[in-house]
């Protein structure tokens, strides 16, 4: 699901870059960058998050085993933007140009990304009974941190949890679709990934206050906040500082 979220996204890209100017080429030729750093960044964040549960006494070599599962899509937004600075410097490309056309195909790749989160089953809500709850088979992630705590049989079924996944994919297919009409209309290049910013961190946020799948430790506020929150805090700051400073870059530049 995640190799069709890249092809979706490029393909999605190399259109919206046709409008600008931008050969589709370009955009194709960008992505074994973006698959390379997004890779690097989900896994390393999601070593970092999870080390004490999954790597501190495991041999250093399974830390490369991403096709075991285990990547963050922030550390995976991070890294793909470091690799895309990089392309744009090397290909002397428009950073905020190409950073607009890639913008909504990066929710829209989000969305077969979470998709295949629900299939492996991570990224797990918490226990509820809402019609729409789901439940995860024995074995699976949510049925093991259940019955470690005694919530679920050996035989049992995981409890209803929400489907967070689902949230998520349905959220930012909403964003995808936002954010493909903003782009017909934007003022300043820039706009349309500054504001995937915002309003990614914000609906983030939102769907992490129902994620059940994060040891005891990594909550805070009462139970209620995630490590995502955090990271979640600095995209919102990082998008607003861009939507004040880049029009008025764009000004200088008339």
């Amino acid at each position: 699901m995640v190799a069709l979220g890249f092809l979706a996204g490029l393909w999605t890209a190399s259109r919206r870059g046709q409008r600008e100017g931008v050969s589709a080429e370009r955009i194709l030729d960008l992505g074994p960058w973006l698959i390379l750093g997004a890779i690097l960044g989900a896994r390393t964040l999601y070593v970092i998050t999870f080390w004490r549960e999954e790597f501190a006494s495991r041999p250093p070599v399974e830390m490369l085993m991403v096709w075991r599962g285990g990547l963050v899509f922030y550390g995976g937004l991070i890294g793909a933007s470091l690799s895309f600075i990089l392309y744009t410097r090397l290909k002397k490309l428009p950073l905020w140009k190409g950073a607009d056309i890639l913008a909504p195909s990066i929710a829209l790749g989000y969305v077969f990304g979470r998709i295949g989160c629900l299939m492996n089953g991570c990224c797990y809500g918490r226990p509820c009974d809402l019609p729409w709850a789901i439940r995860f088979p024995n074995q699976s992630f949510a049925w093991t941190q259940q019955h470690s705590l005694g919530l679920v049989h050996a035989s049992d079924r995981s409890l209803a949890v929400h489907p967070t996944q689902i949230y998520e994919a349905l959220l930012n297919l909403g964003l995808y679709g936002a954010l493909a009409w903003l782009y017909r209309r934007k003022k300043f290049d820039g706009q349309v990934f500054a504001t995937y910013l915002v309003c990614y961190a914000v609906l983030r946020s939102f769907v992490e206050m129902f994620r059940g799948d994060y040891p005891s430790y990594q909550h805070y506020l009462g139970g209620w906040a995630t490590p995502a929150h955090l990271v979640s805090f600095a995209t919102l700051a990082a998008g607003l500082v861009l939507l004040r400073v880049l029009p008025r870059a764009a000004q200088q530049r008339r």
